[in-house]
């Protein structure tokens, strides 16, 4: 490994004393986010920390600030609103260890504090972080067979990846694909020949650095299955 990556698999490292998001529903279930710098967005676009690819999911829905005091959700005007342990948000809410967030009906998260044990999800934590590829949700960055991808994957590629990745074993079929690489267009606005360009350039881009290992297996018929073996 060269120092390069030591060092920021060290600065990853580090995120564990940070507090974290933890999925408790929907199709994310099990999945995490740490919560770093100044805030994290939430909501269905790509420009959010905390990206959920459902239209109930405002673009920019709601976000967590760090303050001095501590971490606090704000509700960014969604049209389905925000809740913590099940009042509205209305204005700024002061989160603490064990709150349930739910993000309008789509998801329920539960924050937990660096104080805090945080609990495990079998699921989620058979999906995330083992084998040859890694993911770093938060910094949108990957890493294979321990060398990062560089020049990082463009946001449709990046996304198509991160659905693969949390479903490990599982079939993914285009229609979710759509729906978690392209949340603003319709399923029939996206065509086939769409989908497998994207499959074949993300394909390319990770044989690039393990040429051995074929991360996306077509399952015909039904969609792709994401292969991330030791």
């Amino acid at each position: 490994m060269s120092e390069r990556t030591a060092a920021r698999l060290g600065s990853s490292d580090r995120t564990q004393d940070l507090p974290v998001l933890i999925a408790q529903t929907g199709k994310l279930n099990g999945s995490r986010w740490v919560l770093e710098g100044a805030q994290t967005l939430i909501g269905r676009g790509a420009e959010c920390g905390l990206v959920i690819p459902d239209r109930q999911v405002s673009r920019v829905h709601a976000r967590i600030v760090h303050s001095p005091e501590g971490y606090y959700l704000e509700d960014l005007g969604s049209k389905n609103g925000t809740h913590v342990n099940g009042e509205a948000v209305e204005g700024r809410v002061l989160l603490q260890d064990g709150d349930i967030i739910q993000v309008a009906l789509a998801m329920k998260l539960v924050f937990v504090g660096t104080e805090a044990t945080i609990p495990l999800n079998p699921a989620g934590a058979s999906s995330l972080g083992l084998g040859r590829l890694r993911m770093d949700p938060q910094a949108h960055r990957v890493w294979v067979d321990q060398a990062e991808l560089d020049p990082p994957l463009s946001p449709p590629q990046y996304r198509m990846l991160d659905l693969m990745y949390r479903n490990p074993g599982r079939v993914v079929g285009r229609e979710e694909i759509v729906e978690h690489v392209w949340p603003d267009v319709r399923g029939s606005g996206v065509s086939e020949q769409a989908i497998d360009a994207l499959v074949r350039r993300l394909r390319d881009r990770l044989a690039e650095v393990d040429p051995g290992h074929n991360y996306i297996v077509t399952v015909r018929g039904h969609g792709f299955r994401f292969d991330n073996s030791p």
